[in-house]
């Protein structure tokens, strides 16, 4: 089974004389929790409603669960969204608003809607009318409606925007669970990286309708965390000496004249005399490591 959620092939959106997307390439993979991150701006919207078939493109493509754009009839259903805030009624409670919308969808199994309503811990509220929900609940009930037709893919735009750290929590905790208990594939976004880098799997870092790199997880703490990089026309020698001088294996090898130590932080010296005196050509050593903001910073900057 094929395992490609989504995938954009050079998608455009062009506004007269202005690109909001030009030739975008992105893949999102089932069970990602997938990253959209990007100033206020940069097209994350944009795509996020061509993909949903809010918006149209200009040009390029996009296929969901490998149906092209042109013919989505079949894979619409299995796609849930939340773009902008839905429209709740004010003096309904979360089960009677998710009711009507069931009722427009043509869910007749009202079973779906105390699910959903389980899944985004909204499972209490009884008679609770809307208006006097806070601001996490009101989004957790969007994400309810996201999920109401049990989709495989949902699209959430910025629905941790204005949370308070106990809201984005909460929500945190609801989409791993949307993640790992249904295997929902999860496509997000906001422009702070920090409060996506704790829900986040893969991420695609957006800037003036460009992406500038996608990333996972794993890659993004590697070039951010703190470390010794070595530069040296003798990697294999160095890593050696590394070994069996400094008797540390806490490096990476990065490409034929970079290697990354994560042990010695305050000894680059050492580390510098050591290589050398075992006749290892050391052609620079420094200490490199960002914050996660400072690297997205540097990320748009063209500095990484």
């Amino acid at each position: 089974m094929n395992d490609i959620v989504a995938r954009t092939n050079n998608l455009t959106k062009k506004y007269k004389d202005f690109y909001a997307l030009e030739d975008i390439n992105i893949t999102i993979k089932k069970g990602d929790i997938y990253g959209l991150i990007g100033r206020n701006g940069a097209g994350k919207t944009t795509l996020m409603k061509i993909i949903t078939t809010l918006s149209n493109k200009t040009s390029g493509s996009f296929s969901l669960f490998e149906s092209a754009d042109d013919d989505l009839t079949k894979t619409k259903r299995r796609i849930g969204s939340l773009i902008e805030n839905a429209a709740f009624f004010p003096n309904m409670s979360a089960y009677d608003n998710l009711k009507y919308y069931a009722i427009q969808k043509g869910i007749v199994d009202y079973a779906q809607i105390d699910e959903a309503l389980l899944l985004v811990g909204l499972n209490d509220t009884k008679g609770k009318k809307f208006k006097n929900f806070s601001l996490g609940m009101k989004q957790r009930l969007g994400i309810a409606l996201a999920i109401l037709d049990n989709p495989d893919f949902i699209i959430l735009d910025e629905p941790i925007n204005g949370l308070d750290p106990i809201g984005i929590s909460e929500l945190r905790d609801t989409f791993q669970k949307l993640n790992q208990e249904k295997n929902i594939t999860i496509l997000i976004s906001s422009h702070i990286l920090s409060e996506l880098y704790a829900i986040a799997t893969k991420f695609c870092i957006i800037d003036s309708g460009h992406v500038i790199k996608e990333i996972t997880k794993e890659q993004l703490d590697l070039e951010c965390s703190k470390s010794i990089v070595i530069k040296t026309n003798d990697v294999k020698k160095a890593t050696t000496i590394l070994e069996k001088e400094l008797k540390t294996t806490n490096y990476k090898v990065i490409d034929k004249k970079e290697i990354r130590l994560y042990d010695y932080l305050d000894h680059a010296g050492k580390v510098n005399k050591t290589l050398l005196k075992n006749g290892v050509e050391v052609m620079g050593i420094n200490e490199t490591g960002l914050s996660l903001e400072d690297y997205f910073k540097s990320i748009i900057k063209g500095e990484v």
